[in-house]
Order: structure tokens, then sequence, then C-alpha cells
């Protein structure tokens, strides 16, 4: 008992304030880097007619970029969570920053999968790392924590198809190589992260010498058939959100004959609804529990789908916007409920996941691709309306909330 209460009056038993400053910058450098990664979509139509690419060549850079990202996140999350690398961050974005030149200057198609292969390389470094930032900033607050992160992402994602509407496609595929500049700020920023990060290791370092020794994580007793059904989720969620991100535009432009920045700010009205969704699902899955956000983020989505096909233009705009401000708001609650499940092992499951929604974003851009060359870009929208109807699945998970207890 005096063991206990020597504990009890350490400094690490102190209640912890939440790491503000730091969810901030690690925030904003994901808008950073979002913001990059976004404005390969947004310049669809710009490659399409300067390379004469059919949907499938669209769809195939689509999935050059998250494949090259997915594949390798699970990899550094299970590395770092060994084996620190607070400085990984910066790397990373400089890998971005090498892709994004080769971008704008890449003189074939062989070539420019190539420049979107080093920026997805350099998000599956960045994505795993900077969500244990986010967690070890949280102080108990993670699905709070796990919004802030990701809204900066949102936020880019939806900045880039409107300043590549401004910029890029009146100025030319060489005007990327402007937007160095942009991964460059991120990369001072990430080194003072990595600085943070850094000291916050050898802080629970040395609470781990002081606190008496305590059994190792473990994962939750039920965790594979969750797992299983977050992955239909997953599926349901990214399969429907690429058919929007990657062409929606097209499909704007086909059904209504709008110009293409017309149809760039509706992907911008789509991806602003994304990032409110985001910043919203993480701090309301703290108070109501994450189960009940993914299933009225993704199955609530459904009525909406199904109506977008036969929507005309005036109420497309708001469709988009509900679509993407309900799908959005699963993904917070998804990380931190994996992330529960597998105690210890936050690089490695936010890895995981966000490797995961990038692959199956990039492998529905290219099956959608070849649909749309077949088929035609408006069968997209009819096949992809009945998906989010797999997210009744969600009500086959625990809640976490309310863990058994022995004896």
């Amino acid at each position: 008992m005096a063991s206990r209460a020597e504990t009890d009056q350490q400094p690490s038993a102190r209640p912890e304030r939440i790491g503000l400053k730091v969810l901030l910058a690690i925030s904003f450098s994901h808008f950073l880097n979002d913001l990059i990664q976004s404005l390969i979509p947004a310049i669809y139509p710009l490659l399409k007619d300067s390379f004469q690419l059919s949907f499938t060549q669209i769809g195939l850079i689509t999935l050059t970029f998250q494949m090259s990202a997915s594949l390798l996140q699970p990899v550094v999350g299970f590395y770092t969570d060994r084996h620190p690398q607070p400085y990984s961050l910066t790397w990373g974005m400089g890998c971005t920053l090498l892709g994004l030149i080769a971008l704008a200057l890449a003189p074939s198609y062989g070539l420019l999968l190539i420049a979107v292969g080093l920026v997805g390389a350099g998000s599956s470094v960045f994505h795993p790392e900077s969500s244990r930032v986010a967690r070890m900033a949280s102080a108990g607050q993670y699905g709070l924590a796990q919004s802030i992160f990701q809204v900066g992402g949102n936020a880019g994602t939806s900045a880039g198809p409107l300043l590549a509407a401004l910029i890029v496609l009146p100025q030319g595929r060489q005007s990327l190589a402007w937007f160095s500049l942009v991964a460059l700020l991120a990369m001072m920023i990430l080194w003072r992260v990595g600085g943070w990060y850094k000291k916050k290791q050898e802080q629970e370092r040395q609470r781990l010498k002081i606190l008496p020794a305590a059994g190792g994580a473990t994962r939750h007793p039920s965790a594979t058939w969750p797992v299983a059904v977050l992955l239909v989720l997953m599926f349901s969620k990214f399969f429907y959100t690429t058919s929007l991100h990657s062409y929606l535009t097209f499909y704007m432009m086909h059904k209504f004959q709008v110009s293409v920045q017309s149809a760039q700010l509706h992907l911008f009205v789509f991806l602003f609804g994304v990032a409110l969704g985001t910043i919203l699902g993480g701090p309301i899955g703290d108070r109501i529990g994450r189960k009940q956000v993914i299933w009225w983020s993704i199955f609530g989505t459904a009525p909406f789908a199904l109506a977008l096909p036969h929507a005309n233009l005036f109420w497309t705009g708001p469709l988009i916007f509900v679509i993407g401000l309900l799908m959005a708001s699963a993904f917070p609650a998804i990380v931190v409920y994996a992330q529960e499940l597998f105690p210890g092992k936050v690089g490695m499951i936010s890895g995981l996941f966000f490797g995961l929604a990038f692959g199956l974003a990039g492998i529905g851009a290219a099956l959608l691709g070849k649909l749309a060359d077949i088929r035609g870009i408006d069968s997209v929208y009819q096949v992809c309306a009945w998906l989010p109807l797999l997210g009744v699945a969600a009500l086959l998970l625990p809640d976490l909330r309310k863990r058994p207890t022995n004896g």
C-alpha cells in the first residue's frame, strides 16, 4: 500500500494537459502534406489532355500513389513502435518534395507514375508517425486529438483542388514546382515537432524507471472479429469516397456540362464537408462511443448516396456536402477504436489503417476508372450508391466502453 501511495505522489501521476501547440503543429503539417497530395487528382483533367490518357490510366495514377503509400505504412509503424524515429517525419516530407518536383517536370506517363510513387512514399512515413505524435499529445482525449490531426489533412485535401483551379490549371503543370515551398515549410515545422517527440520519449523512459513494473499491454480479448468488421466498413467507406474524390469533376462536366473550374468548386464543397466531418467525429466518439459514430457515419450516408445519381445540379452540391460530412466522421473513430483493440501498437495500427485507407482508395480508383471506360461515368455513381448500406455491419462491433470484468 505504501508503494502505491508513493507512486501516486510522483509527478507523472499528475493530470496531464493536452499538448495543443503540438497538435496544431502536426495538424498544420498534415494540412500541408495533404494539400500537396490532393494536387494530383485535382490536375487529372490537365494530365488527361496533355498525355491523352484513358480513365483506366487515370485510375492507375491513383493506384500507384495509393499503393506506394499503403504498403509501406504498416511497415513504418511496426518498426517505429520498437525503434522510435523522431525526425523521420522531416525526411518523409523531403521525399514528398522530390516527388512534387518530378511531377511538375515529368515528360512521360511512366515518369508521372514514378513521381506520384515518391509522393506516396513520403506519405507512408508521415501518417503513422504523426498519428503517434497526436496520441502522445492527447492527454487521454484520443478522439479529439485524432480529429485535430486528421482535420488538417482533410482541410489540405479540400484546399488542393481550389489552388489547382486558381494556379495550376491556368498556369500549367510546371507551376506545381512552386508548391515545393510548401513542402519546405512543412519540413521546418516537422523538425521542431521531432525535437518535442524526442524529449517526450526521454520523459517516458524516465517515468518507466520510476514507476513499478507493470504488465505489458495486450490486445482486446475479442479483437479478431471486430477487425474483420472494420475491414468491411473501410471497404465501404473508401471505395465510395474515392468515387467522389477521383471522378467527381468528370461526372459534373459530363452530366451537367459545367466548366472544369466549376467542377473543381463542387469537389471543394465535398472536401470541405469531409474536413468538417473529421473534426466532429473524434470528440463525438469520445463522448457517445466510437461504435455509435461509425454506425451513423457510414450507414447514415446511404439515403444521400442513393439520391445523388438522380439529383439535378442544384441539389448535387448539398448532397455531396452531407455525404462528405457523414462519411468522414467515421475515420477518426475507426482509427482510435482499432488502437484501443491493440494497445501499445499505435504506430503499427495507425500505419495499417491509414495504409488500408490509401490502398482501398487506390484499388477503387483503378476499378472505377475501368468501369467508367466501359459503361460511362454515370455508372460509377449508380453502382457505388449502394456501398454505404454495408455500414449496417457496425452493429456487430463490441462497445469497448463496456468491457467485462473478471471475478
